[in-house]
């Protein structure tokens, strides 16, 4: 019998023995294409050898090794490699555990470094569950209801939701830029404003990616007025819209740039990486935890990275992306609940609605339910739960997209029948 908390709202049944690859097998020996990765976590795949053996090698060497007692080697290599991946000019990495606690250092930080108070977020995105990062959240009331009072000096501005709002992308996004001014003349003067943080690929509340004019938009008004830019590619980033990051496809520099899920594997460990310089601003002592930078976490770290650099995972999920949105787009003009599809890369969100005010989040439930039937696992998003995301391991194969779209095709039949 299972004693865990009737909060925790399981999306499927499956109770998980083994996985490989692409593949998750239940306690009874069903195979399960796992198209939800532990909702990006699984870059590589499940129990990639290559992780598993890095992992196992180092759990005989040593296990916890409190980063702000003693270094470790698999640490020290990892800061180098992670910055190898940065931004020109992010030369520093500081570690943690969860995506929510990487984003709060990130706030301690740009608040410290700048010596204002008020942090700009936008509308839809999603931060985390602790105080600070549920603060932080829009993507919905679930991590803030019954919470409150929040945590104060957070200012929401407009995120481009074109589809939403019904307008072109253009018009979206001169609406939010013109909305985000009128913020800094209402709610946050420049001179209290220490950051915006933004997700370029909005996860949790419904896979809409940023665009070029929008994110430079945001870097030019940081740069005026001495406002960093974080961007929180906790989801996004590690490959999976096929870029190493996300903000990538728009051509921006961040200051500090957060990353979790992806990073190890299923090892729990995050990071938050930002110039020197900048670093040196916040108050000595401030960074650090007693399982950040675990070590076996750590040498996991460094054998996904590995794995994505020799299997050339990033084009990866470009190519497999590719495929997979232009197989879902045909079964969308067959499906008129299929409203709309967008994202990048591996990273695509399906909403289900009868029109744009109208989701249909009990046909998107019972889909996900009929897939799970199918030998097929996916993760509903969106505020009503309206939107069937695609999250296939980087690992993904041109044979598992096919496979993957055919037991959802299948599944859509069951539930149209």
């Amino acid at each position: 019998m299972s004693h865990l908390s009737p909060l925790l709202k399981q999306a499927t049944q499956v109770c998980a023995e083994r996985g490989q690859g692409s593949w998750l097998y239940d306690v009874n020996g069903k195979a399960y294409l796992d198209f939800t990765s532990g909702i990006g976590v699984t870059s590589t795949g499940h129990c990639h050898p290559t992780v598993v053996e890095a992992a196992r090698a180092q759990v005989g060497k040593v296990i916890h090794a409190q980063y702000t007692t003693v270094t470790h080697p698999p640490m020290l290599e990892l800061t180098d490699r992670l910055v190898e991946k940065m931004p020109a000019e992010i030369d520093a990495v500081a570690f943690s555990n969860s995506g929510s606690e990487a984003v709060e250092m990130a706030l301690r930080l740009a608040r410290q470094a700048t010596g204002r108070a008020n942090v700009i977020v936008f509308n839809g995105g999603f931060h985390g569950r602790t105080m600070a990062a549920a603060s932080l959240t829009t993507s919905g009331t679930k991590v803030r209801s019954g919470f409150h009072p929040m945590m104060a000096g957070v200012v929401v501005a407009p995120f481009p939701h074109a589809w939403r709002y019904g307008w072109s992308e253009q018009e979206a996004t001169e609406f939010c830029l013109r909305e985000l001014d009128h913020i800094f003349k209402t709610q946050s003067a420049p001179d209290d404003t220490a950051a915006m943080l933004i997700e370029p690929v909005q996860g949790e509340y419904g896979y809409y990616p940023a665009n070029t004019a929008f994110m430079q938009g945001l870097a030019e008004r940081c740069r005026q007025h001495g406002i960093l830019l974080i961007c929180d590619e906790i989801q996004a980033g590690y490959g999976r819209t096929g870029k190493f990051w996300s903000h990538q496809h728009f051509a921006v520099q961040p200051d500090i740039v957060i990353t979790a899920k992806g990073l190890a594997s299923g090892f729990p460990l995050s990071a938050i990486a930002a110039s020197e310089a900048l670093m040196r601003r916040g108050a000595p002592g401030s960074q650090g935890g007693t399982y950040g930078a675990n070590a076996v976490a750590c040498a996991a770290a460094l054998a996904t990275l590995e794995v994505i650099e020799h299997e050339q995972l990033v084009d990866n999920a470009a190519q497999r992306g590719q495929q997979l949105l232009e197989q879902l787009q045909a079964l969308q003009r067959q499906h008129p609940l299929i409203a709309t599809i967008r994202g990048k890369g591996l990273m695509l969100g399906m909403e289900i609605a009868e029109s744009r005010l109208q989701p249909r989040a009990d046909i998107a439930a019972r889909l996900t339910a009929a897939c799970e039937q199918q030998g097929l696992l996916l993760l509903r998003c969106g505020i009503d739960g309206q939107i069937v995301r695609w999250l296939p391991p980087l690992v993904v194969s041109e044979a598992d997209i096919n496979e993957g779209v055919a037991r959802f095709e299948r599944a859509l039949q069951e539930i149209a029948a």
